[in-house]
């Protein structure tokens, strides 16, 4: 997340505003394949780009999870 977000990754947790950073369609879509190598879950990139926080995918990934 950190490099899609261009932060520094002891920046990246669940509170940090997606908002903030360059949070657009080539960030959403760099998230979705990052989260299906890492988990096997696939994300709805509108549901992705409603997101906030990094929280918000957390849920996401928790809730496809379930």
């Amino acid at each position: 997340m950190a490099d899609i977000l261009e932060v520094a990754p002891a920046t990246v947790g669940p509170q940090l505003s997606l908002i903030d950073h360059v949070w657009d369609s080539l960030a959403i879509i760099s998230t979705i394949a990052i989260v299906d190598e890492l988990y096997n879950v696939t994300l709805d990139g509108a549901a992705l780009g409603k997101c906030e926080k990094v929280a918000d995918i957390e849920l996401l990934i928790t809730q496809a999870n379930a």
